[in-house]
């Protein structure tokens, strides 16, 4: 079955792509964890990686995430991911969602589906 989601913010950089997506069709009380997630997929491998939101910071045009793997600070036009311990540090910029490239989409689609989870159609 096709997963039900919306992109909410779509980053894209050299080797990277971070996302935020919200599920839809959940019950009302569906924990926030549940409904909504970062993903960060590596454009060269296409793996998807659930990002762990530690908190979240807004103030007036830029947006900031904590996340256990690293940092994402960003506005309307552009962003930077910082890796945990500084491993590696990408500059993005904000896409509409229909610019992902379709391998890209592919992939959070496939992430989120049943398939992925193993569970039969």
């Amino acid at each position: 079955m096709k997963p039900a989601f919306n992109y909410l913010y779509s980053l894209k950089g050299n080797t990277i792509c971070i996302v935020e997506i919200r599920k839809t069709g959940l019950p009302a009380a569906a924990p926030h964890e549940s409904v909504y997630q970062w993903l960060l997929i590596d454009l060269n491998t296409l793996q998807v990686q659930p990002l762990a939101v530690r908190s979240i910071d807004s103030s007036g045009l830029v947006q900031e995430r904590f996340f256990e793997q690293g940092y994402l600070k960003f506005d309307d036009n552009r962003g930077t991911f910082i890796e945990k311990f500084n491993v590696g540090q990408h500059q993005l910029s904000c896409i509409d969602p229909s610019q992902l490239p379709e391998p890209v989409a592919s992939s959070i689609t496939f992430h989120l589906s049943d398939k992925q989870l193993g569970i039969p159609a």
